[in-house]
């Protein structure tokens, strides 16, 4: 869950590319607030995200995106608050979209407590309405690769508590909860919309013993239980029997048990890693299939110059939520068995250029229905270059690409867009 903001601002830059960033501000920052205004313009050959074979059609546009952060620090309390807007024109008016522009809201705000040396706790919660599949997520996995128009809302919060008990134990205790709803609800059971498929309501508990076995390495050994509720109320397809099936016969339970560890490798690279299994039951599956996989989440992080030029990696394995619900003669698509690696090189090339390289694969397995075990495989690469004009301004240009390669026919696509535009910031 620590890595919740990392991934999801990784990803953001090389799947869009087009929305701002909250303003960075940190614990070590004097400046209590920071303000940006960027425009930009850009060309996507794919905003539909339209099929492979299919008639694409491209656009021009054009994207206004300011942005505020603030930051209020004590001796045991830190507070960072941010929000960016950002409206697209596009030339050509989208598919689901009633006029040519595209409105998106990001709010973030976290709060850091130490109660003393040996407790502390931490509140962050992050609200979004958009379009695109990168901003509409909360980790590593997409759960739909589709642009989806109209004000689809997700939410993220997280509460973390720390405790260490004796010099060699301590805990890590935490929920989160994530809440979708999207806006497409005019589905039925041979065409399932967005909503029917993907509204739904996660509630995640872990509770991780920390075991210090060096002062560079902390050993991890923990559970995790996660409640899926779906709530789009919807008939989402019918089997070969003739079984209707709803959006909340997906509803799940699942239970993780890992071991894993905390390492410092040096003051400059550190890692984590954890590797274990769950068990999911779809307890509300008229089928009555319920399923056994693996878990593991590692990543590395490593600063290698005094500029802040850092590489960062990582692989999870987890089960998500999917946007296909394709019926069998007594089943039907539950969930997805997700694999993702991904990557980041943030580097200062000059004293005033700076550019990022990001890139993830995921592979997705169904689970369940006539498409059991069936995978798709999605591509994605992004490029930023920016350049310092002067102490507040910035031009900046990037590159992004996304594919989708599925074994399900209609599915698989490719997207290119470009970009380059200015930055003011104070």
């Amino acid at each position: 869950m620590n890595k919740f903001v990392a991934s999801v601002g990784l990803i953001a830059l090389g799947a869009s590319g087009l929305q701002a960033a909250v303003p960075g501000l940190s614990p070590e920052s004097q400046k209590p607030w920071s303000a940006s205004l960027s425009l930009r313009g850009f060309y996507d050959d794919n905003p539909n995200t339209a099929p492979s074979g299919s008639d694409k059609q491209a656009s021009f546009g054009y994207e206004i995106s300011p942005s505020l952060a603030v930051y209020w620090a004590s001796a045991q309390t830190h507070v960072t608050a941010g929000y960016v807007y950002s409206a697209k024109y596009y030339d050509h008016r989208l598919s689901g979209s009633t006029d040519k522009w595209d409105q998106t809201h990001i709010i973030n705000a976290a709060v850091d407590h130490a109660f003393s040396e040996r407790y502390s706790a931490t509140v962050s919660d992050s609200f979004v309405i958009g379009q695109e599949p990168d901003v509409l997520r909360t980790g590593n996995a997409f759960t739909t690769f589709q642009r989806i128009s109209g004000n689809n809302i997700r939410n993220y919060g997280d509460a973390t508590f720390k405790a260490q008990l004796t010099r060699l134990l301590g805990l890590n205790v935490g929920y989160a909860n994530a809440y979708y709803d999207y806006s497409d609800d005019n589905g039925n059971a041979d065409n399932p919309s967005s909503s029917g498929l993907l509204d739904r309501i996660e509630n995640t508990i872990h509770l991780d013993s920390l075991w210090t076995i060096t002062p560079e390495t902390i050993g991890v050994f923990g559970y995790q239980f996660r409640w899926v509720d779906y709530t789009g109320d919807e008939e989402i397809g019918i089997t070969g029997n003739g079984q209707v099936i709803k959006s909340d016969n997906r509803n799940s339970r699942e239970h993780y048990l890992y071991v894993g560890a905390n390492h410092t490798f040096s003051p400059d690279l550190t890692g984590g890693l954890r590797v274990g299994g769950r068990y999911i039951e779809f307890y509300n599956d008229p089928t009555g299939n319920n399923d056994w996989g693996p878990y593991a989440n590692l990543n590395l992080h490593y600063t290698y110059s005094p500029s802040g030029s850092y590489v960062e990696v990582g692989v999870t394995e987890d089960v998500s939520a999917t946007d296909v619900a394709a019926t069998s003669n007594n089943g039907f698509t539950q969930a997805q068995q997700t694999t993702v690696a991904y990557g980041t090189v943030h580097h200062q090339i000059t004293p005033k250029l700076r550019g990022s390289l990001v890139g993830q694969f995921q592979n997705n397995s169904f689970i369940g229905g006539s498409v059991d075990g069936e995978t798709e495989q999605d591509y994605l690469i992004g490029l930023n270059l920016a350049y310092q004009l002067t102490p507040h301004f910035f031009a900046e240009t990037g590159y992004n690409f996304d594919r989708l390669d599925s074994d399900l026919p209609g599915r698989s696509f490719y997207r290119n867009r470009v970009y380059i535009g200015l930055t003011a910031s104070y």
